[in-house]
């Protein structure tokens, strides 16, 4: 053999001997890293790796959790709905609950032949279509009574206050109105703005029909004390066209739930009192119009709905029924999140007065 082929088959001899003193060192240290892992690093998924022991995805868990601190919020998919009242609630306040707890699904649900409205959702509610409703008005006797029929309790629970504000064309000259004035006009008792202290121009009223939900039948029963519209009032389908037709008819008027109104700058939000000389603003002064509406809108006077300085306020309700169910569960608990602190916030964010 060559000097060369010695050399070669002796430098093949050394790599090789490394390599087994280095695989032995690996698996020395493989051995020991197992021998000495903590017992609760043990990988309780056998699909998944273990990871090292250094690692902390506990942390991630923690977070998660305490980012949903809803006492006694059940796990599922929950239905409900009613009152179109709500509509800013649920965009803007339940998408915030159900981001931070996504354990607990929200599913608005409405027939497609009913109209929305707080009595389609309470009678949806005792049919146990719904797990729970919401409402701009309280619970009806006869409501109680199917309920009651059906084996069910209902319970509501006042989670803010909402006001009726009653808006003209931003032309007309009238700066209020009184409660007493307001039904004449629309029982038909008045139907000329000179009646009322304005110009001569016929009075055209709009309103929803009783159907359409709480917002209705709280006017009827509370400024019309139970009377029946006037022949001459005209139906419309929602309130988007109520303000469009007012910013063209100088003459018109139409009520609707004050977070509704009072940020719109095509039309004009009255004063409202039960005595001429204590008419209270629905908005806060100074009146922001024209262009700069658009960029500042203007905001509930809050202070004069808590108070009931205000004359045409109500309480929004979520309805519960006591079945002894997660129903139940999911209902309460929704209710009590919108009354702690960070949910009242937000009710206020979107045009209510918070309750607490």
């Amino acid at each position: 053999m060559s000097g060369k082929k010695e050399t070669l088959v002796l430098l093949f001899a050394a790599l090789i001997s490394i390599g087994f003193l280095l695989g032995g060192v690996g698996l020395l240290g493989l051995f020991l890293m197992n021998f000495l892992r903590p017992p609760n690093s043990t990988n309780s998924n056998p699909d998944k790796p273990n990871v090292a022991f250094t690692e902390a995805p506990v942390a991630i868990t923690s977070n998660t959790v305490n980012k949903c601190n809803v006492p006694n919020l059940p796990k599922g998919t929950f239905t409900y709905g009613g009152s179109t009242t709500w509509a800013p609630i649920r965009r803007d306040v339940d998408s915030v609950l159900t981001k931070n707890c996504p354990q607990f699904g929200l599913v608005y649900y409405n027939p497609p032949n009913k109209k929305p409205g707080s009595g389609t959702g309470i009678e949806l509610l005792i049919d146990n279509l719904l797990s729970f409703s919401q409402s701009s008005r309280s619970v009806k006797g006869e409501e109680n009574q199917k309920a009651l029929q059906k084996g069910l309790n209902l319970k509501e629970i006042p989670v803010a206050i909402d006001g009726i504000a009653v808006a003209v064309n931003p032309n007309l000259n009238i700066s209020g109105l009184t409660v007493a004035q307001l039904k004449d006009i629309y029982t038909g008792k008045i139907t000329n703005w000179k009646q009322v202290g304005g110009s001569d121009l016929a009075i055209t009223a709009y309103t929803r029909t009783k159907e359409a939900g709480g917002t209705v039948e709280f006017f009827v029963e509370n400024v019309l004390n139970k009377e029946d519209f006037a022949s001459n009032v005209i139906y419309i389908g929602t309130t988007t066209e109520a303000l469009r037709k007012l910013a063209r008819n100088p003459g018109g008027i139409y009520y609707a739930s004050a977070p509704e109104v009072v940020p719109q700058c095509s039309v004009k939000s009255l004063a409202i009192g039960n005595d001429a000389s204590k008419l209270v603003l629905p908005y806060q002064e100074p009146l922001v119009s024209g262009s700069q509406c658009a960029v500042q809108p203007n905001k509930l006077n809050s202070n004069a709905f808590r108070r009931g300085d205000y004359p045409i306020t109500r309480k929004l309700f979520v309805i519960v029924k006591l079945n002894g169910q997660n129903d139940q569960q999911a209902g309460e608990a929704y209710a009590n999140w919108l009354l702690t602190p960070q949910a009242q916030d937000l009710i206020e964010k979107a045009g209510f007065v918070r309750l607490q």
